[in-house]
Parts: structure tokens; sequence; C-alpha cells
């Protein structure tokens, strides 16, 4: 009979077999037909992202210049000069990639650096995407995704090159790999490691994910110290100084009188993710992570099969939903460290927490599409919608917030074009040192020019052969004749004829001395 049994066993067995292989190879074509499409989508938003921005002449920021002007010093032979007047923190990974634009574009490396930017803008979009998809389904997903490319902050700091764009496609592509498979390991820490030496704030994740891993894993441990170390070493070499960052950043904040300290933390948390994820958006993330907060901790069932007449088919557990928290919190955290620090407290120190709040956001929207039908669905669904239709009223009311990025996209091309024209200036190749009204454009100057130390800030190497001043445009006179701790006297315009103009940039020779 044992015989009879095992026989009928094999025989069932080898008839499932087929039917079996049957089936996982549809999964994994199905599988590998979603992952063709999306490469092809992701591809062509990427063309017509790089289209846009050809279209579209932007420029770096302030601080990306600076890592310009510095790689050229590196290419130079030179140590670059961190410790130059108002020069931004440095960031080793951001350093290097500017040298390396710069050796291959040259005086296009400036352009290229946006382009590789937007591209990294498109990289963070998707990875909203991939994480929102796997722990919370499609529809939850693609709402994440298009709250996160929306925003106009993020926006602005693709369109200018700022360090915070790859550096948050690093930490959203490691969410995405451990939201698809939890406690993957080195690949995800691997991405944490780029990531921190972008921004400091990822070694907060990456030591925490090494502690959610299992702290015997050395591996993960050596990926984890990367970041830090590789920074003090930075810092150690050119400077002697291996915190030099962390004592030059509190240094800056206080000589430009910046807001810092712990007791504007709380106020500035609020307000600065408020303003950079927008206030619907803000406040639907909240309730997001409120319902993945509750989810979490009330495993293995879901929280919501309690409720009245929702029944026991309510609603599948959401799936690693440590990774959205665990981004909102190392978020938080790191930003109250700023403040504990001494450090500025900026809106760009929440570029994560905003991004996880998008991501709960989209499962407060769009989480009805999870459940099964019934009447949970029906309520939550029309709340979604309700919260959609505000989001979009929002949108409306606000567009002049995009015809203002628009704006301001015109102004910095113009601004370009001054200081590259004033660059170009028979003036300014004959009279040097030249010197501008505040540190602002210091660095945009010095890139066109090609020369670091030709060009510097009045209050600090007194007037030059060639002063430089800001008239005749009241925006471009707040933004780059003004600053904060710089007395108003250096824009203060001389009589007589100028020596040389180009928009709202006048030079005049100091009198007496000849180009």
């Amino acid at each position: 009979m044992k015989g009879l049994r095992l026989r009928r066993s094999t025989a069932s067995s080898c008839r499932l077999a087929p039917a079996l292989r049957v089936r996982f190879a549809n999964i994994a074509l199905r599988q590998s037909r979603g992952r063709g499409a999306e490469l092809s989508v992701g591809g062509a938003v990427v063309l017509a992202a790089l289209l846009a921005a050809l279209l579209v002449p932007t420029y770096p920021n302030y601080d990306t210049y600076f890592h310009l002007v510095w790689g050229r010093e590196i290419l130079a032979g030179h140590l670059p000069a961190f410790t130059a007047y108002a020069a931004p923190t440095e960031h080793p990974l951001f350093l290097a990639a500017c040298t390396l634009l710069d050796l291959i574009f040259g005086g296009w490396a400036d352009r290229a650096l946006v382009l590789v930017s937007v591209a990294c803008f498109v990289a963070l979009v998707w990875a909203v995407l991939r994480v929102g998809r796997a722990c919370f389904g499609f529809w939850p997903g693609l709402v994440a995704a298009l709250l996160t490319g929306s925003s106009f902050a993020f926006l602005l700091y693709a369109a200018r090159a700022y360090v915070d764009v790859p550096f948050l496609a690093a930490v959203l592509w490691a969410a995405a790999l451990e939201a698809e498979r939890p406690r993957r390991g080195a690949s995800v820490a691997a991405l944490l490691a780029v990531a921190g030496l972008l921004r400091p704030e990822a070694w907060v994740l990456a030591g925490a994910y090494w502690l959610w891993c299992g702290w015997r894993r050395r591996d993960l441990l050596a990926l984890a110290l990367a970041g830090p170390v590789l920074w003090a070493l930075t810092d150690l070499v050119v400077t002697g100084d291996p915190l030099f960052s962390l004592h030059a950043t509190s240094s800056l904040a206080e000589d430009l009188q910046r807001e810092r300290g712990l007791g504007h933390v709380p106020g500035a948390f609020v307000s600065f993710l408020a303003d950079t994820a927008r206030p619907p958006v803000f406040a639907a993330g909240l309730a997001g992570l409120a319902l993945i907060a509750v989810e979490a901790r009330t495993r293995p069932g879901p929280w919501l099969r309690r409720l009245p007449g929702v029944g026991a088919r309510a609603l599948p557990p959401v799936h690693a939903a440590h990774v959205p928290l665990a981004l909102f919190g190392a978020g938080a955290l790191t930003f109250a460290g700023s403040g504990l620090a001494g450090l500025s407290i900026l809106p760009r120190y929440l570029t994560v927490p905003a991004v996880a709040l998008c991501l709960a956001a989209g499962y407060a929207v769009a989480g009805a599409t999870r459940l099964p039908p019934g009447r949970l669905r029906t309520l939550w669904g029309r709340a979604g919608i309700a919260a959609a239709v505000l989001g979009a009223a929002f949108l409306v009311v606000k567009l002049g917030s995009f015809r203002a990025l628009a704006g301001e996209l015109r102004f910095i091309d113009r601004t370009h074009a001054d200081v590259a024209a004033l660059a170009r200036d028979p003036a300014a190749g004959s009279c040097r040192p030249i010197t501008m009204p505040t540190y602002r454009l210091v660095p945009d100057l010095r890139f066109e020019l090609d020369a670091p130390g030709a060009v510097a800030a009045r209050n600090r190497a007194g007037p030059g052969r060639l002063r430089v001043f800001v008239a005749g445009d009241e925006k471009a006179v707040k933004r780059f004749g003004q600053a904060d701790g710089v007395s108003r006297r250096t824009n203060r315009l001389p009589g007589g004829a100028p020596r040389a103009r180009h928009g709202f940039l006048v030079a005049y020779g100091v009198s007496g001395r000849r180009c």
C-alpha cells in the first residue's frame, strides 16, 4: 500500500511539474515585459528632460560653481581652497564629479553639470515610483512620484545643479532596493555610502541600515563608515583638520548671521517641510505616515480588520513599512542634529523627509486601490478623491510658483550672460585683481575667467584694480549687491564714467591706477 501511495504521489508530482513550470515561466515573462516597459518609459523621460534642459539654458548655483573652481585648482596641480572666504561646505564625491566634468568639457562643464543634475532628478522620481510600488502598490507609487516630480523646490534644485539631487537619487534607489527585498545587504549599503560622500545626512541612514541587517555584518559596517572616513580624510589632506567641514560650516553660519540653534528647529521643521512638499502634500503625508506606523505596529494582521463592518479581507499588510518611516525619522534626526551642532537651519537639510512625506501622501491618497470591494474601499476612495481635488485646486492657485520658476530661470540665464560678458571684456583681462560688492558672484566670475585668485569680495580684499558694482536691477541688487554680514557701502557706486558695463554689472577702475 505504501508503495502504491508513493507511486501515485510521484505520478501526481510529475503531472503538476509541467504546469508549475509554465506558471513560473509566465510570471517571469510578465516581469520581464514590465521591466522592459519601465526602462523604455524611463529612458524616454530622461531624453525629454535632457532636451528641455538644453532648450532652457540654466546654470549652477553658488556652491556648485565653487566646486567647479576647486576642480580646476586640482587639475592645475594645487589643493582646492576650502578656506576661501564664504566658501561652502565641500562634498568629496561632488568635487570629484566637477573635476572630471571640467577635464572633459572645460568651459562647458557648468552646463554639463546641469544636464547630469536633470538626469539625476528623473532617476529620483523613478526611484520614488519604485519605492511606492514596492511598499503600497502601483497607484500610490505613481501618485508619490508625481508629487515629488512637481515640487517647485526639487525642480529648482535640479535646474541649478544642487548636490542634493544626486544625493536624493542615491538614497531613494537604496530605499527602492531595500523595499523590494528587505535586508538585501551590500547593494543598498553601497548606494548609501555613495550618498554619504555627497551629503552627511546619509551617514545616519547607513549606520541604521547596518544595525537593521545585523551588527555582525562587517562588510556593511565598512560601507557605513566609508562616507565619514573619506570625508574626514579629504579635509585632513587639504586643510590639516579632519573636522574642517563641521567647523567651517558653523563659523560661516555665524559670519553670515544665519538662523541656527536647537531652539529654531521645531518651527523650521514644520514650515520648511510644508514649503518643500506643499501644504496639502504635507497634511496628506502626515496622515499617511500615521497609517503606515499603525500598520507596522499591529502585525501580523492589519489594524483595519478590527474596524466595525470592515471584514477579514480588509487590507493586505504594507510591505517594507520600515522604509518610508526610516527615511522620515533619519531626516528629522539629522535636522535636529544640525541645530544642535550650531549649523545653519536650511530647507535643503529636510529633503529626505520631504520625499518620505510624498511617499506617505501617495499611500494616503491612493491606498484604497489595495482594498477589495466594500465599504472601506468606498470611504477611503472618496477621501482620496477629495484630497486629490483639494491638491489640484491648490496647484491651480499656486500656478504662480511655476511662473516664478520660469522667471527665475530667465533671471539666472541673464545673470550668467552678464557675468560671461564681463569676463570677456578687455578690462577684466588687464585690470586684476577684480573685486565684487559681495561674495555671491565671486565663484561665477572666477569660473568664467578661469582664474581662481583673480576675483574676491571687496569687504575682504580691499578695492582691487577693477571694482564691479551691481546697479539698475532691483532683484539683482538685492541678491548680488547685498548680503548678510556685508556692509551696504561695498555696492555704493563711485562718480565718473564706468570702465565697463554689462547688464546690471558696472565696473570702475581705481582712480590714480592704470591697468
